[in-house]
């Protein structure tokens, strides 16, 4: 029987390698680039927004120190958070950190963010969480929008809620926008099947961790709706010519580990025709 023994010893070894992997992926975010140009013009030199999603503060490895020396040194117009940042009330202080991080990089439009599954197993204290975060200069959007004027051309930042818990209410959110850019940050990218009658130039969402366990297929986001059963769970898409992005995060769930999905740190660049 020693070549079971042999066996299991190199089984063991084999997964012993693969969790120091998964385990060390979850300290080295991937900086990832999009650019997107628009059919009418937005302003001389475009719109640079840095897009983070599902930061976890369970099982997030990444210091607030460690964030910005990532990002320091970008230019930033605007700072979009699209949801799951925490599932339990020890973690909100933690969590506020990040806010007082992410707004010394001084973004010329200001901080936007969203709300997601996770942030509403701690539904009574969102409110709290809410005021906090505006307090430290971070604009919380619950089916609602804000409009900021860039140059001659307005930009309307709409914030749904969560479509996963059934929180958002498209219509509301669109309420009263005008003529202009519209910008919708919502944490679960499946709504954009709901949304012929809304139009949108951009979508920025999170949701699906790209599988974080990505081996050999993330099987287990099926039942996450209709996008991941079209293998729809990361980067850059569209639906019906409208561009909609779905993050890696930059934290993990369950376990703290990713394999094959990197934590993620997005530079949208949204210019003018080339």
């Amino acid at each position: 029987m020693q070549w079971m023994m042999w066996f299991w010893m190199i089984l063991l070894a084999a997964v012993a390698i693969i969790w120091f992997i998964a385990r060390r992926n979850t300290f080295k975010p991937l900086i990832k680039r999009v650019q997107l140009e628009l059919s009418h013009p937005l302003s001389a030199d475009g719109l640079r927004i840095l897009h983070l999603s599902d930061l976890h503060m369970e099982k997030l490895s990444i210091t607030p120190e460690a964030l910005l020396a990532q990002v320091k040194d970008e230019p930033i117009d605007l700072i979009a958070l699209t949801g799951d940042y925490l599932d339990t009330k020890r973690m909100i202080n933690r969590f506020l950190k990040y806010i007082e991080a992410l707004q010394t990089l001084k973004p010329r439009y200001g901080m936007y963010a969203v709300f997601g599954n996770h942030d509403y197993v701690i539904a009574d204290s969102l409110p709290y969480l809410k005021k906090e975060m505006e307090k430290r200069g971070c604009t919380v959007l619950i089916n609602e929008h804000v409009q900021i004027q860039l140059g001659h051309q307005t930009l309307n930042i709409i914030g749904i809620d969560d479509h996963f818990t059934k929180r958002s209410d498209i219509d509301k959110a669109y309420e009263g926008v005008g003529e202009g850019i519209n910008l919708v940050l919502t944490h679960d990218p499946n709504i954009v099947l709901e949304m012929d009658g809304h139009h949108f130039d951009y979508l920025l969402s999170g949701h699906f961790h790209g599988g974080q366990i990505h081996w050999p297929k993330p099987y287990h986001l099926k039942k996450m709706g209709k996008l991941p059963q079209l293998n729809i769970i990361s980067g850059l898409h569209y639906h019906q010519n409208r561009a909609f992005y779905i993050s890696d995060g930059l934290g993990q769930t369950g376990v703290k580990l990713r394999l094959r999905s990197r934590p993620e740190i997005t530079f949208h660049n949204i210019g003018n025709p080339m």
